[in-house]
């Protein structure tokens, strides 16, 4: 017997390293030590310019959006959705992100649908300014079904200690959204039941994007806010940020507010792109369970004291921001009130 027969082909996970080497060399930035394949990573926060740094990490994965990547056979994009959902946790915290990590776990391993994965991992780490400096390749047959994988991502990043968010939230701070890609990479279960639901298939024509097919619009990447948020933090703009995933704004917004505030959103601030309308439609999903399920348009929340000048500041990095509510006093815990349009996300 031999390990290979049993399922696991080690000379292909070390081919696998060898053809992401280069990737990984691509994202590497000051502070980096060293390169893949040894047991530990390492990096140096004082040869990245930090002086008295505190330390923020963050880990997910991309949830049932991976089954559109594995049944439409289109993976290049999923590994930048995997570096979004921690860095953009990691920016809201005031933290640059340093260094990243993933985890690709496979029945059986498909160098080529793998190498993929981790190019476009290296490609999202190289837009948010981290360095991608180790993983794990894991080939368990038996675990995984035929042409299936999971991935999860480990983000590192620092600030400085007293630059930490959030901070100063008050009442009369205004409350920008930044706009998001499509559904990001969240609520995947709901919107595989309505596909299914309204009898469609992932290479049919999208009934919301003219001339797109279905996977293909739904597998949009996660937007990468790292660098407008960062660029409006050391600008001094910003009190706080709220990155927008599971339970929409109603549930993440209210995690960067101080007891005795409230936000006050208004719906008719914004245009959601059109998937939102048509998944209301086809699902029949009311507009409260949308704003539960998805981002619905806002993909990142920022609080800030002065909105012309954030927006401004933004603009200036190639980001544009739509006002959409205020930071109001109230008793209690934090919440968030959103004003709904009649017909809204439609």
């Amino acid at each position: 017997m031999t390990y290979r027969a049993a399922g696991v082909d080690i000379a292909a996970g070390d081919a696998l390293v060898e053809r992401i080497r280069p990737l990984a060399r691509a994202t590497a930035r000051p502070g980096v030590m060293g390169g893949i394949g040894g047991f530990g990573a390492l990096f140096d926060p004082r040869a990245a310019g930090f002086k008295d740094p505190v330390l923020v990490a963050g880990t997910d994965g991309v949830g049932t959006k991976l089954r559109l990547a594995i049944e439409t056979g289109q993976h290049a994009t999923v590994g930048i959705d995997l570096v979004a959902m921690c860095v953009n946790d990691l920016v809201v915290q005031g933290a640059e992100p340093l260094f990243f990590l993933d985890y690709f776990a496979t029945g059986r391993l498909d160098a080529a649908a793998a190498a993929t994965v981790i190019a476009g991992i290296a490609d999202g780490c190289r837009q948010s300014g981290c360095a991608l400096i180790g993983g794990e390749t894991a080939e368990m047959p038996g675990m995984y079904a035929a042409g299936d994988y999971d991935l999860a991502g480990f983000a590192v990043g620092a600030a400085e200690r007293g630059a930490l968010l959030p901070r100063a939230v008050a009442p009369g701070d205004a409350v920008l959204g930044l706009a998001s890609s499509g559904v990001h990479s969240n609520g995947f279960s709901l919107v595989r039941r309505i596909v299914e639901q309204a009898g469609l298939g992932w290479s049919d024509a999208a009934p919301f994007a003219p001339g797109r097919r279905l996977g293909e619009a739904l597998l949009a990447p996660t937007r990468l806010y790292v660098q407008p948020v960062l660029a409006l933090h050391r600008a001094g703009l910003l009190h706080a940020a709220a990155h927008i995933t599971g339970g929409g704004l109603p549930g993440n917004l209210p995690r960067v507010l101080p007891a005795g505030t409230a936000a006050m959103l208004d719906a008719a601030a914004w245009t959601p792109p059109a998937c939102f309308g048509w998944l209301a439609r086809a699902g029949g999903v009311a507009a409260e369970e949308m704003l539960r399920v998805f981002n619905c348009g806002i993909g990142m929340a920022l609080v800030v004291p002065d909105a012309a000048a954030a927006r401004q500041a933004l603009a200036a990095v190639g980001e544009s921001a739509v006002e959409i509510g205020r930071i109001v006093a109230a008793q209690g815990e934090p919440a968030v009130t959103i004003d709904l349009p009649d017909g809204w996300p439609a």
